[in-house]
């Protein structure tokens, strides 16, 4: 289980920007909160990545960047990002390599029916690429502040 102070598995996914992005891109540079969310355009990924949104001043200004993952392609990230205006990259894992790598791809129970997706958590990634906290089975309510807060008082310096 990836677990705080391991360092972050490297991946290379298509964004929305048309670019592929590396985490080790901002290795050095930027922390880095990495959130999987189920699927682009549902209430609570719309709520979820909204409340990011909201907030992406205040992380920018702490030096950290914003990266949503989702088994989505770039066709539907494009739709969800004009929609909702997010100001942040969407990165496209159709073939779940990264969520796995992530261990965030589960067997969910989905209206009575088994099926296999992503369990929305969220890893804050530091500059020296290691993972400084992680939530798993986050709850959409208030968990933006929290995570601003977590990187306000641990990774500001």
């Amino acid at each position: 289980m990836i677990k705080e102070g391991d360092q972050a598995p490297n991946f290379t996914l298509p964004a929305s920007n048309g670019q592929s992005v590396s985490l080790s891109d901002y290795q050095g540079k930027q922390n880095v909160v990495l959130y999987f969310y189920p699927k682009d355009n549902t209430p609570g990924c719309t709520a979820e990545s909204c409340d990011f949104r909201d907030k992406e001043k205040d992380f920018s200004a702490l030096d950290t960047v914003i990266l949503g993952v989702s088994l989505d392609d770039l066709e539907s990230h494009e739709k969800f990002i004009n929609k909702y205006n997010l100001p942040f990259l969407l990165l496209s894992d159709v073939d779940a390599d990264v969520s796995r790598k992530y261990e965030v791809y589960k067997e969910k129970n989905v209206f009575g029916k088994k099926k296999w997706g992503i369990e929305r958590s969220t890893f804050i990634i530091d500059k020296e690429g290691k993972i400084s906290k992680v939530w798993r089975k986050v709850k959409v309510d208030g968990h933006v502040d929290e995570a601003l807060e977590w990187v306000r008082e641990h990774l500001n310096n």
